[in-house]
């Protein structure tokens, strides 16, 4: 049975990236539903898969690049017949945020993009598919070369391929393309889980969620599974585990009244479960990313 992941992967590292060059999947050996505090890019070489993001199952294709950003559940799916062979970037924001410069500019806008059109795939052109795969081989040559500054280097990679996604949502032709819808199952199950994003702090159980859904429990549970690749309770838990996460960090609300807009009943409970997905209590988890800005 799949299991949550959260990888271990820790802001204030040295050097806050790694990459997963070329990596042939199969069923077996494709990572569980996950979470994890850096951001992600992905990006498809060959095969045919699946990539459940947020709220969205994503058709997987040769030439498509997803973008992940921090704290967001995500589970691939590969097809035996004709797998996935795709590489992933994996870094901390602070890894691409210079200085300014008197710019208002963030080299994590497309994440920003895909979170507000809740669509976290780009459906790049040939060209701008070259572009990446020369990028990528680069990355990885710096990474194995070691040479003087090649960590430097790396992130000036980054930084370009950001920037590269970044004015590709500028021109509308290829925004049209990035936006291209995904599919998603059945519209009961896709309002669900717009439902559940808006009423964390609320009972829901898989009794509601069905009876809210119009469909049996055993129907939604089955359903739900396969297109998240996650049960309906871990789903949940992880949902409003999340949505503390940006709580404890957007304001100065008490733990108390936070566990409380998150759906848990008692304080010990937001304790215990907090620290099994985050790996620390909601106060050190505040502590350590606040200090970290």
């Amino acid at each position: 049975m799949a299991t949550l992941m959260h990888k271990k992967m820790e802001p204030m590292d040295i050097f806050p990236f790694t990459i997963v060059y070329r990596d042939t999947k199969n069923p077996q050996t494709e990572l569980p539903n996950h979470i994890h505090e850096w951001y992600e890019l992905v990006y498809v070489h060959s095969g045919k898969g699946s990539f459940f993001i947020d709220q969205v199952l994503h058709e997987k294709r040769a030439g498509d690049l997803f973008v992940i950003p921090g704290n967001t559940i995500h589970q691939a799916f590969t097809d035996p017949a004709d797998p996935i062979v795709s590489t992933a970037l994996f870094f901390s924001p602070e890894l691409v945020q210079p200085a300014s410069f008197g710019e208002e500019y963030s080299f994590l806008l497309p994440f920003d993009y895909c979170k507000v059109r809740n669509n976290f795939v780009y459906l790049l052109s040939s060209a701008s598919q070259e572009q990446i795969e020369q990028r990528l081989n680069a990355i990885q040559e710096e990474l194995l070369g070691k040479n003087a500054g090649y960590r430097h280097a790396i992130v000036l990679h980054v930084q370009q391929l950001l920037l590269e996604l970044s004015r590709l949502e500028a021109s509308a032709g290829d925004r049209d393309r990035a936006s291209s819808p995904a599919s998603g199952g059945p519209l009961w199950l896709r309002e669900s889980l717009k439902y559940i994003d808006l009423h964390l702090d609320q009972p829901l159980g898989l009794d509601e969620l069905s009876r809210q859904a119009s469909v049996t429990g055993a129907h939604y549970s089955r359903v739900f599974k396969q297109l998240t690749g996650m049960g309906v309770a871990k789903y949940v838990m992880t949902k409003r585990i999340i949505r503390a996460k940006e709580l404890l960090l957007a304001g100065d609300n008490t733990i108390s009244t936070i566990a409380e807009q998150c759906g848990f009943e008692s304080l010990p409970h937001f304790y215990r479960q907090f620290k099994r997905i985050a790996g620390l209590t909601p106060a050190a988890y505040r502590k350590r990313l606040l200090s970290s800005r």
